[in-house]
């Protein structure tokens, strides 16, 4: 899953997006309420975590903003203000929750993996696709109760094609949600990315729909 981090404290958003990157996210970084209110494809990630003391404006403010040009995806508060009413607020903009700092990494991680879920009407911590399940939480796979051993990106692109099952995904779709906005983003990974999954979960269940992309089939 794509995350976007609105984050101003420069050592803190790099310490965090490494850890979110090591326990499978695609993170980026934007460090302003003026980069957050401009980011390009905000609609395409999975969850936002914003601070509500940016340096140019309010968290707040950004969020209210993304609620009223119908941004859906779960957004999740992380501010050291933490007064009941602070929460109060932040949820009634439109928050999904609010986590107050300090707070330790694993829990806020699994409240990533909560709003996800809830996001996605699930409320166990598998996806089960036929004899295809994954736990995003416990980073497993399994096929046909199997253990599937998969690389950090090949767990990216099926946990992708988990929650997208039976919806053709373009390359630059799948490029959009598994990849950093700085990372190196060309056609041909994805390609070989696929072709390596398939290995491992059959060819027949991942299909190929020319000029559309990709699809899961259960």
């Amino acid at each position: 899953m794509r995350l976007l981090l609105v984050e101003d404290d420069v050592e803190l958003a790099a310490r965090l997006a490494e850890r979110l990157r090591k326990a499978g996210f695609a993170v980026d970084v934007a460090a302003t309420h003026a980069d957050g209110e401009h980011w390009p494809d905000l609609e395409k990630f999975g969850a936002v975590v914003l601070d509500l003391n940016l340096p140019d404006g309010s968290g707040l403010d950004l969020l209210r903003l993304w609620r009223a040009r119908r941004i859906v995806i779960p957004i999740i508060i992380l501010t050291a203000r933490g007064s009941w009413q602070d929460k109060v607020e932040g949820l009634n903009a439109g928050a999904d929750d609010f986590v107050v700092k300090p707070v330790r990494f694993e829990e806020l991680l699994a409240r990533l993996h909560a709003v996800s879920r809830r996001q996605q009407g699930n409320t166990g911590t598998w996806l089960e696709r036929g004899s295809l399940r994954i736990d995003p939480v416990g980073k497993q796979a399994e096929l046909d109760g199997v253990a599937l051993p998969l690389s950090r990106m090949e767990f990216r692109l099926l946990h992708l094609f988990m929650r997208q099952s039976g919806q053709a995904l373009a390359q630059d779709v799948i490029i959009d949600h598994i990849y950093d906005l700085d990372a190196e983003r060309q056609s041909n990974a994805v390609e070989t990315l696929v072709s390596r999954l398939r290995r491992k979960v059959g060819r027949d269940r991942i299909e190929t729909l020319r000029g559309f992309g990709y699809r899961l089939i259960a």
